[in-house]
């Protein structure tokens, strides 16, 4: 068994880490991807801003909903602790592939960049926002972040360290740069459409609440040690988003 959770949590990753490279190439409009943010099957504009709509709850739902410590808990009575974190990576990509397959694109120009410099400049954040992702994923452990640390410690018949808190790098500078890299990345383009902005409104909106409850699960954690923290440091930008503690 602890060779079939390990099988598992490889299988969850591959899947994952397809799923992210789709996602870049999704949001750049890639030319070689079948479906992008702007490439697909037309329809009304009203019936593709609901659809699209429905498709980013999803994401953001099962995003949100499976990591709550309360849901966890409920979950892991059925499904194996050791598993749970490649689960629920599992289930993230099949949110992501469900919003690539039925995604509607909406045309029209939000604004079109021309000046070749400016594009070069706007095609560096894109890039450097995917770049950020995925070093902060590395920054706070990447392996146990989807799942392949459990199954290898398991396998291995050893428990995991418990969570320590830690500032690494970009975190000393900001306390959310994984999202940081999001944001850079779904909105840096010389071209956005009107359903490229959908995109980024609506994957803003739902970081932007996935940060509120993210925070409350980390002071849960770390307690004081990660209040003060948060009042030293950034949400997104340097020195903006800083949060008083509470008295006492």
């Amino acid at each position: 068994m602890r060779a079939l959770f390990l099988g598992f949590a490889l299988v969850a990753y591959a899947i994952f880490f397809a799923t992210f490279l789709y996602l870049i190439g999704f949001v750049g409009n890639l030319a070689a991807l079948p479906l992008t943010v702007d490439k697909g099957p037309a329809g009304p504009v009203a019936s593709a801003v609901i659809t699209n709509i429905v498709l980013i709850s999803l994401f953001g739902i099962q995003h949100s909903v499976m990591a709550r410590q309360g849901f966890k808990r409920a979950w892991t009575r059925t499904v194996p602790h050791v598993i749970e974190r490649s689960v629920y990576v599992l289930f993230a990509s099949a949110a992501l592939i469900i919003l690539f397959s039925f995604w509607r694109p909406i045309g029209g120009t939000v604004w079109d960049v021309a000046n070749p410099a400016a594009q070069m400049i706007l095609w560096a954040l894109f890039a450097a926002g995917w770049g950020i992702v995925l070093l902060s994923t590395f920054l706070i452990n990447h392996f146990e972040l989807f799942g392949l640390q459990q199954a290898w410690l398991h396998l291995r018949g050893r428990e995991a360290a418990a969570p320590i808190f830690r500032q690494p790098l970009l975190y000393k500078w900001v306390r959310h740069p994984l999202y940081l890299g999001f944001f850079l990345a779904f909105w840096a383009t010389p071209h956005m459409s009107y359903g490229h902005l959908l995109l980024a409104i609506g994957m803003s909106i739902y970081m932007l609440i996935a940060i509120s409850y993210e925070e409350k699960d980390l002071i849960g954690y770390f307690g004081r040690e990660y209040e003060e923290y948060r009042s030293r440091v950034g949400m997104l930008i340097p020195g903006i988003g800083r949060r008083t503690p509470p008295a006492g």
